[in-house]
């Protein structure tokens, strides 16, 4: 993989731009090395960008979305001099390979497929590279554009006041731009709606933990790092007002596949009456599967479990079970929120208006 390694310092309240495209490269904000530094990596390739997706140098659903577009733009810029046919049978065979880096993000394949149909409605003779980065370059500012808008349609759902929980990490590290769930917080507390954040370290990852206390505190939003197994208590005490995730595949029925630990949270909120809000883009919405049960859940290394920092916490050779991802039932998901509106049950209706198949 490139790796030039550039340590820059971000400005507080700066946005943050974690991919970008220069030089006929992609350049990604490492999310592997936050909060201790701040670096970039430049990718050449399509089998770059997978490595890239599957390392975790950047993780969350649109921002790998995102990332892959720019994927095929790199595979189609080494196709100029051969036949389409062949050319085509190439940028399937980048397509496919990308897709399987993290099979449970729908975003990922949506965002490969859509790339693939701008090449399929290339004109013989054009310039499909030109072609293919045009569309990447545009998804990415589709992208900036719905997190805006989710945003804003879910900082509306906040009583004024509220201190509200998050799971994992939804800003704009996770989508390239504005931020999902941890979006619709920012705006919240812009309009005066948030007064507290509680985030979960979010193990084994710890992506609460690393990245999103790193961009609330770049915001100036008041922040409260917990263990994960602290959000039952925080409910208990009446701390917490709602509970706000993101979402990597929504099922037609509204079955909701996250980061591990969602489901434990979404369960918690159900019992103490705390409303569970999840906030994802339209296009992680996946009608061709009818429950969560179609949702494929990654399983990750067992060394994930068992180390931390490259350190062993578990004796040697002790067995784990590493799921990246659990699925929520829409059943205890108060609102789906999307940019194309906020949903709510019956989701197998509402979802299916909003994606456009209503």
């Amino acid at each position: 993989m490139s790796n030039p390694v550039q340590i820059e310092s971000v400005a507080a309240g700066r946005d943050v731009t974690p991919i970008e495209w220069g030089g006929g490269r992609v350049r990604l904000l490492d999310q592997s090395r936050l909060p201790r530094e701040v670096s970039y990596v430049e990718l050449a390739s399509a089998e770059e960008v997978a490595t890239a997706i599957r390392e975790m140098r950047v993780r969350g659903a649109p921002a790998i979305g995102v990332t892959a577009a720019y994927g095929m733009a790199l595979a189609a810029a080494r196709l100029d001099s051969r036949p389409r046919t062949e050319a085509d049978a190439a940028l399937r065979d980048a397509a496919a390979r990308l897709a399987a880096a993290r099979p449970t993000a729908v975003n990922l394949r949506w965002a490969v497929e859509r790339m693939l149909r701008a090449a399929e409605q290339s004109p013989p003779g054009s310039d499909l590279a030109a072609r293919l980065l045009s569309e990447a370059a545009e998804l990415h500012r589709e992208t900036l554009d719905s997190d805006r808008r989710l945003s804003e349609l879910g900082a509306a759902l906040i009583p004024p006041g509220s201190a509200l929980l998050t799971h994992c990490n939804t800003g704009a590290l996770a989508t390239g731009g504005y931020g999902t769930a941890l979006g619709v917080l920012r705006r919240g507390w812009e309009d005066g709606r948030v007064g507290h954040v509680f985030a979960t370290e979010t193990r084994p990852w710890l992506q609460g933990a690393r990245l999103t206390t790193w961009e609330l505190g770049r915001l100036g939003v008041p922040y409260t790092l917990v263990v994960d197994s602290a959000a039952a208590s925080l409910m208990a005490g009446g701390r917490v007002q709602c509970v706000i995730t993101g979402a990597d595949r929504i099922a037609a029925n509204g079955d909701t596949a996250n980061k591990i630990g969602t489901l434990s949270l979404a369960a918690l909120a159900h019992h103490y009456g705390v409303p569970f809000y999840v906030a994802a883009p339209v296009s992680t919405i996946d009608l061709g599967a009818a429950s969560g049960e179609d949702i494929p859940i990654e399983e990750r290394p067992d060394f994930e479990v068992t180390h931390a920092g490259g350190a062993p916490i578990a004796p040697d050779g002790a067995p784990a079970w590493n799921p990246a991802f659990d699925v929520t039932p829409g059943g205890l998901i108060a609102a789906i929120i999307t940019d194309c509106g906020v949903t709510r049950p019956p989701y197998s209706r509402t979802l299916a208006e909003v994606a456009g198949d209503g």
